[in-house]
C-alpha cells in the first residue's frame, strides 16, 4: 500500500510548477534557481534584476533559461513569481508587476523581514494571486550570481508566514518546493517570526558591524596589529560583517521596533557585565558564561552549527 500525496507535490513526472520567475539573482535567488534545476521543481525559470551584469553572469551560468531587466516583463505567464531582492525593494516591485500577474499566481520572497511583506505587499497584489511569505535561514557573506549554489538550503529552516485567509493549496505548494531542496519547513505568524528573527540574526548582525567598525576607527597602528593578530572570534565577527550593506540596511530600517526592543534588552545585560567586571564579581561571570555555553550545545544538538 502507498502513502498519502504529500500536500501541494505535483502528479509523478510533472514539475511543481510550470514557469517560474526569480525576482533578483544573487545568493538566494542563484542557489534557489541550481537547486530547483537540480530537483526538477519548474518548468522553465526566467530571472530578473536590475543590474545588467548579473543578469548576464546567471544566462552564462544556466541559472535561468531566459532574463532581462525588465520584471514586469519576467512575471508574465508565470505561476510563481519570487522576489529576491533586499526588503526595501518590495513594495515598489510589488506594484511593478502586479498588472502583469498571472490569475492564481503565487508570490513569494525570501526576505529577513515578514510584517512588511503581509502589510504592505499583499494590498498591491491583485485579486486571486496568492502571497506566500518565505524566508529561508540560509546565506553567506557572498553575493551575486557567482556566489549560488544547490546545496546552499540543505538542512535549514525555512519559514513560512501567510496571511490567516492565504489559500491552502499555495502555502502547501510552497512549502513543498522548500522541502525538495532540502529544507525543514515551519510555518509561523509574520510578527513573530520578526521578533524571533531580532534575537537570532539581526542583532549578532548589528554587533559585528558594530565591533569591526570599532577596530577601523582604532589608530593605524593599532588596526594593522588588531588585522594581523586576528584570534578566530574576530575573524567570525568580520565574516557576518561582510555581509550585503544595502540588504542589512533594509532589514534593520524595516524590522526597527523589534531590533530595538531586543537591543535594549541587550544594552541592559552588557551594562551589567560591565558592572560585574569592574567590581570583579568572577561568580557572576561564570554563570552568564556556563548558561551560554549550553546553548551552543543546544545548537550543535539540533544540527544548526
Amino acid at each position: 500500500m502507498t502513502g498519502a500525496p504529500v500536500a501541494g507535490a505535483p502528479m509523478a513526472g510533472t514539475p511543481l510548477f510550470r514557469r517560474v520567475a526569480l525576482i533578483g539573482l544573487g545568493l538566494i535567488g542563484g542557489s534557489l534557481a541550481l537547486a530547483m534545476r537540480r530537483h526538477g521543481l519548474a518548468g522553465r525559470l526566467v530571472g530578473a534584476d536590475h543590474n545588467p551584469d548579473h543578469v548576464s553572469q546567471a544566462l552564462a551560468l544556466g541559472l535561468v533559461d531566459e532574463a532581462g531587466t525588465d520584471a514586469a516583463a519576467a512575471v508574465q505567464g508565470c505561476d510563481l513569481i519570487v522576489l529576491a531582492t533586499p526588503v526595501g525593494t518590495l513594495v515598489g516591485l510589488a506594484e511593478a508587476i502586479a498588472p502583469h500577474c498571472a490569475p492564481g499566481a503565487i508570490v513569494s520572497d525570501v526576505g529577513s523581514v515578514k510584517e512588511l511583506v503581509v502589510r504592505e505587499v499583499g494590498p498591491r497584489l491583485p485579486s486571486g494571486v496568492h502571497l506566500v511569505p518565505a524566508h529561508p535561514i540560509a546565506g553567506t557573506e557572498h553575493s551575486g550570481p557567482t556566489a549560488g549554489f544547490a546545496e546552499l538550503f540543505e538542512g535549514r529552516w525555512c519559514i513560512l508566514t501567510p496571511a490567516p485567509d492565504t489559500d491552502p493549496e499555495a502555502v502547501a505548494r510552497v512549502g513543498h518546493l522548500w522541502r525538495q531542496v532540502g529544507s525543514m519547513v515551519e510555518i509561523m505568524e509574520a510578527g513573530h517570526h520578526d521578533r524571533v528573527l531580532a534575537i537570532t540574526s539581526h542583532l549578532p548582525h548589528l554587533i559585528a558591524y558594530t565591533i569591526v567598525d570599532t577596530a577601523v576607527g582604532l589608530e593605524e597602528s593599532t588596526q594593522s596589529e588588531v588585522i594581523k593578530f586576528s584570534a578566530s572570534g574576530f575573524r567570525d565577527f568580520t565574516r557576518i560583517a561582510a555581509s550585503d550593506p544595502v540588504m542589512w540596511r533594509d532589514i534593520f530600517l524595516n524590522n526597527r521596533e523589534a531590533v530595538l526592543d531586543i537591543l535594549q534588552r541587550f544594552t541592559e545585560d552588557l551594562t551589567a557585565l560591565q558592572r560585574a567586571i569592574r567590581r570583579g564579581e568572577g561568580d557572576i561571570l561564570q554563570d552568564v558564561f556556563t548558561r551560554t555555553r549550553r546553548i551552543r550545545r543546544e545548537i550543535i544538538d539540533a544540527r544548526q552549527a
